[in-house]
């Protein structure tokens, strides 16, 4: 973590004082190296640890950095079989560190940016993500009117809001013009599947470094990074854990393309999807390719913005970003091969 934050600390630490019984002052803030969307920041402080979550200074995409939306969403899951932080402030007062913030309890536990699970034992691997099949599950399985997320997205098709949404997105962040991205664009616009009655909560970037674990075993302590969340079709949330093990293992691209899963004691693509319809009682998924492809298309759009914040300065961590940005091309390449599946 870094020591930077560039927050107005003593303004900060006046305003928890006066809404936080338990917190006592000063704090020291470090500031987490992910987040490319939000920036997060770690609070040390006498009586405890928290994180604060805020939306990005500057220019921004309508509707982007919805921290107030992550915030509702958490809040509402509190107590469900959905694993989540405790949130514990919401500020809408820009004036305190320059734009709105959150701040959640510090979960002490354990994160896996690689999805091989270096750190975990051969034998326990396989439980680790057995539990996140059973979170990604859980949340699709959520009565949303028992918890108050029944207006959480409007109603009509995901997959034409959310196509309609990224390219719009895509268009007013595009930096040079890649003809794998217009020939996915196109495809999947010409593509959306009709309505099939599912709408759940959907929580949009689903992975495995979005989860913190227990620190002695496979239990899921917290699921974070809501700011995608929104009512939508579940298969959204799937596909997006089959598209991300795609990618090249490494710190990069933090997949498991190109690992022999068998022998590192992880779930092949089909195990973990035939676990899943099984943990929610539905049948075969038809068409996944489509699914897929569309988590290709919106994760390059989602990485186009990043670097476009990277090149005007206001990415979290724009070394990272622009390194991200060089995506987009091979996310377009592998959601056309996706399509072709289909």
């Amino acid at each position: 973590m870094s020591n930077s934050s560039h927050l107005n600390v003593p303004r900060l630490v006046t305003w928890l004082s006066s809404r936080l019984p338990e917190f006592q002052g000063p704090i020291e803030i470090k500031k987490f190296p992910g987040g490319q969307s939000n920036p997060t920041f770690c609070l040390i402080s006498p009586r405890g640890t928290y994180v604060l979550r805020q939306k990005p200074k500057g220019v921004l995409l309508k509707s982007a950095h919805a921290i107030d939306r992550e915030f509702r969403v958490q809040r509402a899951l509190q107590g469900s079989d959905v694993p989540v932080a405790t949130m514990l402030l919401f500020c809408e007062d820009e004036k305190i560190i320059g734009s709105m913030f959150y701040v959640m309890e510090m979960i002490n536990g354990r994160n896996f940016e690689d999805p091989r699970l270096p750190e975990i034992s051969l034998l326990e691997r396989k439980s680790f993500i057995t539990e996140m099949n059973r979170v990604l599950a859980a949340i699709h399985n959520l009565n949303i009117k028992k918890i108050g997320l029944s207006d959480f997205g409007p109603d009509g098709n995901y997959y034409r809001r959310q196509t309609d949404r990224w390219i719009k997105q895509y268009r007013s962040t595009e930096s040079q013009y890649i003809p794998e991205m217009e020939e996915l664009i196109s495809w999947v616009d010409k593509n959306i599947p009709s309505e099939d009655g599912q709408r759940t909560l959907v929580h949009g970037d689903y992975r495995i470094d979005n989860m913190i674990f227990s620190k002695t075993g496979p239990e899921c302590l917290a699921l974070l990074d809501w700011e995608l969340a929104t009512l939508g079709h579940p298969y959204a949330d799937l596909a997006n854990v089959i598209m991300q093990w795609s990618m090249p293992y490494g710190p990069e691209g933090r997949g498991l393309g190109g690992v022999n899963r068998k022998s590192q004691g992880l779930m092949e693509d089909q195990e973990f999807i035939d676990t899943y319809c099984s943990l929610r009682k539905i049948g075969k998924i038809e068409n996944f390719g489509f699914y897929l492809a569309f988590c290709f298309f919106r994760m390059a759009g989602i990485l186009q913005g990043v670097k476009k914040r990277a090149l005007e300065g206001n990415a979290s961590n724009p070394e990272r970003g622009l390194k991200m940005g060089r995506f987009v091309p091979k996310l377009a390449q592998a959601g056309l091969e996706a399509a072709k599946e289909s």
